[in-house]
């Protein structure tokens, strides 16, 4: 049964936690990203999740192991990476804990309705304009470049299908943090807490990890920066306790 769900152009990822996730190495394929926010995000018992632009649906399901959140659901605008994100969800046997559904994140408000959820996550495009080389191969462009949807469409839409106080998390990139604090705020998302991540200690971040609470006050903490990597190929013991390998 589990055979028949894995397409001959795809590949089985072993999450390394009793979990896997269907890929195909020809379209988009989760990155450090992804697994870093599902590792700073907070899910409560009880509480209810939501992913706006889920792709291979990897957030939903990492959060389902590393947190004690009652339901999860996975928004993708793409065909086959919803079919594919669907499928990891029967492959895993979570159909009573996530859901993948497929629509516009432009939409989400609409699809799921007002102050729906208690927590929304976001891996979205992180790249505007001429900002790197626009893929040709068009789902990888979508999932890096502000294709579909852009920085504004993601908060705002957050903001609408957050319950009042519910938290927004993000991953971006530190070069748009001013225009990411004045989005958030614009659309009542108060950064909470803020993490740097770098490549090495002495480089330069390469990555910022956001909560923002909706309707809170103004004050921020700002987190020790995460480092990846003691040495090339070699993670730092806080990477590999985010990928459960300790």
């Amino acid at each position: 049964m589990t055979d028949q769900l894995v397409k001959d152009n795809e590949r089985i990822d072993d999450l390394q936690n009793g979990y896997y996730v269907i890929q195909d190495p020809d379209k988009f394929c989760f990155g450090m990203d992804a697994v870093l926010l599902s590792g700073f995000a907070k899910v409560k018992k009880g509480e209810t999740a939501l992913d706006l632009g889920t792709g291979t649906g990897i957030i939903p399901i990492l959060l389902k192991t590393k947190t004690n959140g009652k339901h999860f659901t996975g928004l993708e605008i793409q065909k086959e990476c919803a079919d594919m994100a669907g499928r990891s969800v029967r492959y895993n046997h979570l159909e009573d804990d996530v859901e993948i559904v497929r629509g516009d994140i432009k939409e989400a408000a609409d699809i799921f309705g007002a102050a729906s959820f208690d927590v929304v996550t976001s891996n979205p495009p992180y790249m505007i304009g001429q900002h790197g080389l626009r893929n040709p191969d068009m789902p990888k462009a979508i999932a890096r470049h502000e294709v579909l949807c852009n920085l504004e469409d993601v908060v705002s839409q957050a903001s609408k299908v957050l319950k009042e106080r519910g938290r927004f998390y993000m991953v971006h990139r530190p070069f748009r943090l001013a225009e990411i604090m004045n989005v958030l705020t614009k659309y009542r998302l108060e950064p909470k807490r803020m993490q740097l991540v770098y490549p090495y200690i002495d480089r330069e971040p390469n990555m910022v990890l956001i909560e923002a609470l909706k309707g809170g006050n103004s004050r921020v903490t700002v987190e020790p920066p995460l480092i990846v990597y003691k040495e090339p190929g070699v993670y730092t013991e806080n990477i590999l306790k985010i990928y459960d390998m300790i």
